[in-house]
């Protein structure tokens, strides 16, 4: 059994280990510590232990693999700020994500790409003609 004081410590941990702490992980803590810890073991072995690939590799293959499952933009950019902390460049990031291009297609590298721009604050060029304007295209 565990004390009330322990998932909070939990948490703080968790929020320095990895430079971010997504709302499952609060609510899982104070509603099913067991799981929750559990789950983040097997994150652990699979992504936060140093093991042969490192871990801004990691970071990378992480960011790709959530834009291609179309994960929410916000969790995309929970791990491109992490990526940016390690010290990856922004031109590093969008050639991972644009990976997912030519595999998941373009709407799902559209969510990432979006995630990224607003992340590193990236602009583009804006027409000289008159044209419809199509949006971002990415999902929320």
């Amino acid at each position: 059994m565990t004390t009330v004081q322990e998932p909070q410590q939990y948490i703080d941990d968790m929020a320095r280990k990895r430079g971010y702490v997504l709302d499952y992980h609060k609510v899982m803590a104070k509603q099913d510590f067991d799981v929750l810890q559990a789950a983040n073991g097997l994150v652990g072995a699979a992504y936060l232990d140093q093991r042969t690939l490192d871990r801004k590799t990691k970071e990378l293959i992480f960011i790709v693999s959530l834009t291609v499952m179309r994960a929410s933009k916000g969790h995309i950019q929970s791990h491109i700020k992490v990526a940016l902390g390690l010290g990856l460049t922004p031109q590093e990031i969008l050639e991972a994500i644009e990976i997912s291009l030519p595999e998941a297609g373009i709407v799902a590298f559209q969510t990432g790409f979006e995630a990224w721009r607003e992340v590193v604050g990236a602009d583009g060029l804006e027409p000289t003609v008159e044209v419809f304007q199509g949006g971002s295209g990415g999902g929320a």
